[in-house]
């Protein structure tokens, strides 16, 4: 794009290769990307709530993907226009901050770009607009903190905890379990969570999945499993106060770097040369049971030579063990990953209680269990399920469930769900609205309206009368003076959330306000936008 003048010193722009590019410029601009957010919007709009639909997805390769979650959602989708994909990235946003709420942040997005689009309609600048948006969510962002409980927890008193990774867990496919894949989750949480400084690492947890049982075999592992099996098939299966051996070297005879070239032309040489190898081996066995290990796990592969020695010197092995399976390996049972033979000491042996082997169904597939570790600060969360499509799903949730647990150690704050916060919010931000004398308090009252549309795309999801619900349940707010009130969509017959003890947190509920409102100002800001066309 160049800036000339003419004879009489007016600007134009000159575009390069104008023939292929398409311009939109002002009203149209921002029409045209309030059409493309409020699509994406809409897509996600059927997903909301417990009653939510899910979405299915068949990537260019065939694979097949069944969600609820919205940042996988729109992941998953093929998305071209620019604007739908600030959208996508404002899910990503939520997911990486606070795990959950994907869904509901980009259905409030949408929501505001509608309100907008009725406000444009009517001749205000978009600017004032963006100014209004700020300051109802200022406003609203206050509220949730007036309107917040803090809760009280400990390890024998974990009973909110559960409660919110149940609220987390309703909306997804596996809502039938959610009692127990919410105990696991805060379980899980609490072993690998240092309650002084308030911190979790969610990288401890280690959520595996195996296709076979019911989703009601899922269970917690204090310690890590294997998707292998030992390397020799006599070896022992059950290892008690197992001492491991954690290796990164290859049981094999060392090869020179140079190139080189072993000329054998007799049978004494060959048979040299075996010995030696052997010797090599032993050599290797022998150091690994003189530091008094019971139990090897390498990152390389040993030939036949080698495991038929470890099993006749009695020392089980697992080989072609990942790097992050090592690590987490060696952060459970306290042991130091060994780079060479000759650096094996005892004291870097790791301990574990128990190290079992796990075979299941009528297939022949097997897992170690390392289990009871010297340091239980890393778990496991084995996922059994009916297919492969069902068990992502569980682990796409329990995902979402264990940040929502680790938010709430962050921060003990709730406020209750059911789309009762946004209607308290609503309430709010609307009476606020008569407080500012400019043009703003149309965009205050536009962003109001939009908070409405959370708890509306909830009652419409679950079969209810819209309109007719929203406005009973925000009546019966003002009239009880009551922020608790929410949809009933699970139709257990109160409003209450407290009741229902439907919880969120609430991290999450401002989060979700604020990155709305920053990407629907960045959107409504861009007034001109040049692309190439589609030919």
């Amino acid at each position: 794009m160049a800036l000339a003048f003419d004879e009489f010193g007016r600007p134009f722009i000159i575009l390069k290769e104008q023939e292929q590019k398409t311009r939109l410029r002002g009203l149209d601009a921002q029409k045209t990307n309030i059409a493309a957010g409020k699509a994406v919007a809409r897509i996600l709009r059927t997903s909301l709530g417990p009653k939510g639909m899910d979405k299915m997805l068949q990537s260019p390769d065939g694979e097949v993907t069944i969600t609820n979650d919205g940042a996988t959602i729109l992941e998953q989708m093929d998305v071209d226009n620019q604007i739908a994909k600030l959208m996508v990235e404002l899910s990503r946003s939520q997911d990486y901050e606070i795990g959950d709420g994907t869904t509901g942040v980009v259905v409030m997005a949408g929501a505001l770009l509608e309100q907008a689009e009725k406000l444009l309609d009517r001749g205000i600048h978009p600017i004032r607009i963006a100014e209004g948006y700020e300051l109802a969510s200022r406003i609203a962002f206050e509220h949730l903190e007036r309107i917040a409980q803090k809760f009280e927890f400990g390890l024998s008193n974990t009973e909110s905890l559960v409660q919110t990774c149940m609220t987390t867990l309703s909306s997804k496919i596996v809502n039938r379990c959610k009692r127990d894949l919410a105990e696991i989750a805060v379980k899980a949480v609490l072993a690998v969570a240092d309650l002084e400084r308030r911190d979790v690492n969610l990288d401890l947890i280690k959520v595996e999945g195996k296709v076979g049982g019911k989703l009601e075999d899922t269970e917690l592992i204090y310690g890590i499993t294997l998707d292998k099996d030992m390397s020799h098939p006599q070896m022992p299966k059950r290892i008690e106060d197992a001492k491991i051996a954690i290796l990164t070297c290859p049981f094999e005879p060392p090869k020179p770097k140079t190139k080189h070239k072993v000329d054998i032309d007799t049978v004494e040489k060959f048979q040299t040369l075996r010995v030696q190898e052997q010797k090599y081996f032993d050599d290797m066995v022998q150091k690994c049971k003189d530091v008094g290990a019971t139990l090897v796990i390498c990152q390389w592969g040993f030939d036949d030579e080698a495991n038929h020695l470890l099993m006749h010197r009695n020392l089980p092995a697992v080989r072609w063990v990942g790097g992050v399976e090592l690590e987490l390996i060696a952060i459970a049972t306290g042991g130091r990953i060994v780079p060479r033979f000759q650096e094996l000491t005892p004291e870097k042996l790791g301990k574990a209680g128990l190290v079992r082997e796990k075979s299941f169904g009528t297939t022949k597939d097997r897992m170690l269990y390392i289990e009871h570790c010297a340091n239980s600060r890393a778990v496991t969360v084995f996922i059994r399920g009916g297919n492969k499509m069902m068990i992502e799903e569980t682990k796409r949730s329990i995902h979402d469930a264990l940040c929502v647990a680790r938010n709430l150690i962050r921060n003990n704050s709730i406020v209750y769900g059911g789309g009762s916060a946004e209607i308290s919010c609503s309430i709010a931000v609307e009476a606020a609205a008569d407080r500012y004398p400019g043009v703003e308090q149309y965009a205050i009252r536009g962003f109001a309206d939009a908070l409405d549309a959370i708890p509306m795309a909830l009652a419409e999801n679950s079969g209810l009368q819209p309109i007719e619900t929203l406005s009973a349940v925000k009546s019966q707010q003002i009239k009880e003076n009551n922020p608790f009130c929410g949809i009933d969509c699970n139709d257990v017959g109160t409003n209450d959330m407290c009741e229902q003890n439907v919880f969120e947190a609430l991290i999450g509920k401002q989060q979700q306000i604020l990155l709305a409102t920053q990407v629907v100002k960045m959107i409504l800001k861009i007034d001109d936008v040049i692309s190439p066309s589609d030919f």
